[in-house]
C-alpha cells in the first residue's frame, strides 16, 4: 500500500488540531480565564462562534503562540471590544493601513470607536500606531506575510499603543 504524503500531512495536522482543541476545551472548564486557543488571537476574532475554527486558525498561523501570549499577558484582550477590533482590523486591513499612514480616515475613527478610545488621546494613539507599523512594514519579509499576519501585527500595534 502506497502512502500519499500530502494526505498523511493533512491527517497529522487534523489530529494535532483536534488534540489542541480537546486540551483547550478541557482547560477552559476550570474557570481560570480565557481559553487561549478558542477565546484569544486572530482565530477568536475571525471565528467568534465556531470554536473548532478559532482553534484551528490559531494553531495554523503560529501554533497558538500569539493567542497564548495574549491570554497570559493581557487576558482582557480575549473578549469584547478587543475581539471586535481584531475582526474589524482583519476585514478592513487595507483601508486601515492606508488611513493610518495618512493619520486619519473613517476606518480609523471606527476602530477608535470600537475600542472606546477617548477623543483626547486618539491623535497620540494614531501617531504611535503609525510609528510602530512603519517599523514593521520596513522589516524584510513583511510584504510576503499573509493578510491575517499583517492584520495581527496592526492589531498588536494598536493594543500595545493603548497600554503605553
Amino acid at each position: 500500500m502506497k502512502i500519499n504524503k500530502k494526505g498523511f500531512a493533512i491527517g497529522v495536522a487534523l489530529v494535532g488540531t483536534l488534540a489542541f482543541a480537546g486540551v483547550a476545551q478541557a482547560q477552559n472548564s476550570t474557570g481560570t480565564g480565557p481559553n487561549p486557543y478558542r477565546d484569544c488571537g486572530i482565530g477568536a476574532a475571525l471565528f467568534p462562534t465556531v470554536n473548532w475554527a478559532a482553534v484551528t486558525s490559531n494553531v495554523i498561523w503560529d501554533v497558538g503562540t500569539t493567542a497564548v501570549i495574549s491570554a497570559t499577558a493581557s487576558p482582557q484582550t480575549c473578549q469584547g471590544q478587543y475581539v471586535a477590533a481584531a475582526a474589524f482590523i482583519f476585514e478592513t486591513y487595507d483601508a486601515l493601513t492606508e488611513e493610518a499612514a495618512k493619520g486619519s480616515g473613517e476606518h480609523i475613527v471606527s476602530l477608535m470607536n470600537i475600542l472606546n478610545v477617548e477623543q483626547d488621546i486618539r491623535a497620540d494613539l494614531i501617531s504611535a500606531v503609525r510609528s510602530e507599523m512603519a517599523g514593521q512594514v520596513s522589516q524584510a519579509g513583511f510584504n510576503s506575510l499573509e493578510k491575517v499576519q499583517k492584520a495581527e501585527t496592526f492589531y498588536f500595534a494598536v493594543v500595545n499603543s493603548l497600554k503605553s
